[in-house]
C-alpha cells in the first residue's frame, strides 16, 4: 500500500534544506510524529517518538522496530541520545526513562512535573535538561538523576528549551513559558526573563541553529548574545496568527524552514517572501517538531500530527490517555491478573464438563 502524505501524519525528511520531502517512515502509518533524535555516532541511528509507540531505525529510516517494553506502549514526548551517543533518554506522560550501552531502560524516578517533557537537551559537563510540565529539571549526570532547576520559573509547562553553547564554564539555557523567555547562564540555578519585540510580547518558539531564533507577533527574531539582543528577521508571515513549532536556518540564514500549524513554511531570501511546501507534505495537517542533522547540515527532518499537537499535550496530562496514565508495575499487574482469569476459567469449563459427563 503506498503512503499517503495527504491521509496520515508521520515523519518527513529533507536533503536540500527544506525545498523537497519524502517520507521517512514510509509504511507505518503515524498519526503524529512528536519527537525525534539522531546518534551523534551514526547518522542512520535514530530514536523516534510518536502518538503510539517508540520507534529506533538503524538504516535512517528504511525500516523501524518498536522499543521493547511496556513503558512504550502508547505516546512518547520526548527523546534523547547523549553527545556520545551512548546514552538514550525518553519521556512519556508521566516517567522520564534512562538507557545506557551497558543496560536495558530504567525509570529515573524524576520528579512530579518533568514528565510529559516537551524537549530533553544537552549542554556541557554531562548536564542535561528537561522542558517540563511544571518548570525546567536539570541533570549532571547524563540524565540518570534530574532535580527541579530554579525556583524562580512559572510553575508552567515548558514549551521550548534550548542550550546555547558557550565556555566550558559557561553555557545560556533559555525556556519558553507561557510566551515569555527566561534565561540561565548558571545551569539553570538562577533566571532572568528577556524580552523580544516589546515588553510582554508572547514568543511562539524558540531554536537554536547557528544562532538563536524566536517567533513573536507573527515575526521571525533573531539574537548572537544569547538572547539578550534581539532582530527582526524579514517580513512578517503571510497568515496572521500562525502558530510557529520550530525554526531552522541555513545558506547564511537566507534560507529559513519553519514548521507550524499551518504545515512546513519556508523562504529562500531571508524571510522577505514566505512559502508553504506542499508536494509531497501533508496539506491539511499541523507540523510540529523539526530537526536539523548533526552530520549532513542539509537534511532536515519534520514532523506532522493527525491530531493537533496542543490536544496531544492536553490528553498526556489530562488523563485522556488511559496507557499514559499507567506505570509499568500496574501494567504487570494488569497481565498477570488477566492471565489468571483465562486460568480459573479454562478450569472451570473442565469442571463443568466432567459434572455434565
Amino acid at each position: 500500500m503506498a503512503h499517503d502524505a495527504s491521509a496520515w501524519g508521520g515523519l518527513f525528511r529533507s536533503r536540500d534544506n527544506g525545498a523537497t520531502w519524502f517520507p521517512a517512515d514510509a509504511g507505518l502509518f503515524i498519526g503524529g510524529s512528536i519527537a525525534l533524535s539522531i546518534d551523534p555516532r551514526d547518522p542512520n541511528h535514530l530514536l523516534y517518538g510518536t502518538d503510539t509507540r517508540l520507534l529506533r531505525s538503524k538504516n535512517g529510516g528504511r525500516d523501524w522496530v518498536q522499543e521493547p517494553g511496556v513503558q512504550f506502549a502508547g505516546p512518547v514526548y520526548a527523546v534523547l541520545f547523549d553527545q556520545q551517543g551512548k546514552a538514550t533518554i525518553a519521556s512519556t506522560a508521566n516517567r522520564i526513562f534512562f538507557r545506557d550501552d551497558n543496560s536495558g531502560w530504567t525509570d529515573t524516578l524524576a520528579p512530579a512535573g518533568a514528565a510529559p517533557a516537551r524537549a530533553i537537551v544537552t549542554g556541557g559537563k554531562q548536564q542535561t535538561y528537561i522542558a517540563g510540565e511544571q518548570g525546567v529539571f536539570a541533570s549532571t549526570d547524563g540524565g540518570r538523576n534530574w532535580r527541579r532547576a530554579g525556583e524562580s520559573l512559572p510553575d508552567a509547562a515548558v514549551a521550548s528549551l534550548v542550550v546555547v553553547p558557550g565556555t566550558k564554564e559557561k553555557e545560556t539555557v533559555l525556556a519558553l513559558i507561557r510566551g515569555a523567555i527566561w534565561a540561565s547562564n548558571d545551569g539553570g540555578a538562577t533566571w532572568e526573563q528577556r524580552d523580544v519585540a516589546s515588553a510582554g510580547a508572547r514568543a511562539d518558539a524558540l531554536a537554536f541553529d547557528g544562532k538563536l531564533w524566536t517567533a513573536v507577533q507573527n515575526r521571525i527574531y533573531a539574537s548572537q548574545d544569547g538572547g539578550s539582543i534581539w532582530a527582526p528577521v524579514g517580513n512578517p508571515l503571510p497568515e496572521r496568527e500562525t502558530s510557529i513549532r520550530g525554526i531552522a536556518a541555513a545558506d547564511a540564514d537566507r534560507t529559513i524552514v519553519l514548521t507550524t500549524h499551518r504545515g512546513v513554511m519556508r523562504s529562500v531570501d531571508a524571510g522577505k517572501v514566505w512559502s508553504i511546501i506542499e508536494s509531497t507534505l501533508p496539506v491539511h495537517l499541523e507540523a510540529g517538531p523539526l530537526i536539523r542533522d548533526p552530520h549532513d547540515a542539509a537534511t532536515l527532518y519534520a514532523g506532522f500530527s493527525m491530531t493537533p499537537y496542543n490536544e496531544l499535550w492536553r490528553r498526556a496530562t489530562g488523563g485522556a490517555n488511559l496507557m499514559a496514565q499507567l506505570d509499568p508495575v500496574s501494567l504487570a499487574g494488569a497481565a498477570a491478573l488477566l492471565i489468571s482469569l483465562i486460568v480459573l476459567s479454562s478450569a472451570g469449563v473442565r469442571w463443568l464438563m466432567r459434572v455434565r459427563a
